[in-house]
């Protein structure tokens, strides 16, 4: 059992991820090297998708993604409320505003129904959803995908809390199956770490190009694709050997080799990564079910099993007569970190001065109640029981 502090997540590095990024800077190229493409094509492969686009972060991830799938200024973009900022940042870092939908109050995901009654309120076409996989677990995505197509809408879903988990028919968020982009990060407290990090996955190879392309200043090396042959060609025809184009305007969203070296080697522990993320669930889940109602775990969904990116739990705090300041005060005292996963982004004042204050029953539920307990792949069983012993004892 750990003596130290818990935190509600971390990052599980060893010896051999260590000697993978070493070796990049013993012998390889720090940036634009083998081991970008080499990532991509082994990350690929674990989704089950086509193409898989390493980029900087999960924001730039989204931001890549709501570009090529032409959203832009004077559309619209369904967003759920519960959500981290980027999702909905992203839309208007595109110029399209964000049309903001509620969420299951057990769950905090987005639903059909949540999602038809903000098309139903919504002024004109919606040019795009943007479903989040909560925690780990996964919105029910065919009848999701399904209101989206019937709508003209592209489906960008993001992915950064779901790398490892599995549909049950099989497949994995992310192949393509559902949408038409997925978006991962590989912050360190996700399912695997390349220090900041993030993927973007397609089935669409024309898509996939010009990701890349909108990545690195869209910076054209393909004389073929040129359009100032003039600048282009030396006087034999031959492509001029420094020569490159830009044909819009784009952005520095590359990642290194440094830290594709170590999302390569973290790749290949996903599984156990999240096996034993799924082990602490269980072991959470028995312990608590034996609490009262003043205490219970989000409600698992159907679609697939969860990738146990967070353990939530939902808390009634007046039937405890502790406000969750006190608790999370509390529980830190005893060496237990906690975190809330999301403020409600609508809240937000950059989005309240812009829309107004929306009415968001099943996201201000979710948001009163929820709280994030640790787990991560290098807890014990010792302590997830000091984790349990924790709540026990400050929950009375």
């Amino acid at each position: 059992m750990s003596e130290g502090f818990l935190p509600y997540g971390r990052h599980s590095i060893d010896e051999d991820d260590i000697a993978a990024v070493v070796d990049v800077l013993r012998h390889g190229a720090l940036t634009c090297g083998p081991k970008v493409e080499e990532f991509e094509a082994a990350f690929a492969q674990a989704i089950g998708a086509k193409e898989a686009i390493v980029c900087s972060n999960g924001t730039t991830a989204l931001h890549l993604a709501v570009i090529a799938a032409g959203v832009g200024p004077g559309d619209k973009v369904v967003v759920p409320a519960v959500t981290f900022l980027s999702t909905a940042n992203v839309v208007r870092m595109a110029g399209a505003d964000v049309i903001f939908a509620d969420v299951d109050a057990d769950t905090g995901l987005l639903t059909h129904e949540t999602l038809a009654a903000t098309a139903r309120a919504a002024e004109g076409p919606i040019k795009a959803v943007m479903p989040v996989h909560l925690n780990g677990q996964c919105v029910e995505m065919l009848a999701v995908t399904d209101f989206a197509r019937q709508h003209g809408a592209r489906v960008i879903t993001d992915c950064c809390h779901a790398l490892g988990a599995a549909y049950h028919e099989g497949g994995h968020p992310g192949d393509g199956k559902y949408e038409d982009f997925a978006c991962f990060s590989l912050h360190p407290v996700k399912s695997i770490a390349m220090g900041e990090g993030g993927f973007v996955t397609t089935n669409d190879g024309a898509a996939a190009r010009r990701i890349r392309q909108l990545r690195g200043h869209d910076m054209e090396r393909d004389s073929a694709r040129w359009q100032l042959d003039a600048q282009g060609f030396a006087a034999d025809g031959q492509p001029n050997p420094w020569y490159y184009e830009m044909r819009e305007l784009a952005y520095n969203y590359r990642a290194t080799d440094m830290q594709c070296a170590l999302g390569l080697s973290q790749l290949k522990k996903l599984p156990a990564f999240v096996a034993r993320r799924a082990q602490i669930a269980d072991q959470y889940d028995t312990a608590f079910s034996k609490f009262s109602n003043s205490l219970r775990p989000v409600r698992r969904t159907k679609l697939a099993s969860s990738a146990w990116h967070l353990y939530p739990v939902l808390i009634d705090f007046d039937g405890v007569g502790k406000d969750r300041a006190a608790v999370m005060r509390e529980l830190q005292a005893l060496g237990v970190g906690t975190q809330v996963h999301y403020l409600p982004v609508p809240w937000q004042p950059y989005y309240r001065d812009l829309y107004g204050d929306p009415d968001l029953p099943g996201a201000a539920t979710y948001y009163g109640r929820v709280l994030s307990l640790p787990i991560y792949p290098a807890m014990t069983d010792g302590d997830v029981a000091r984790v349990v012993s924790a709540v026990k004892s400050v929950l009375g």
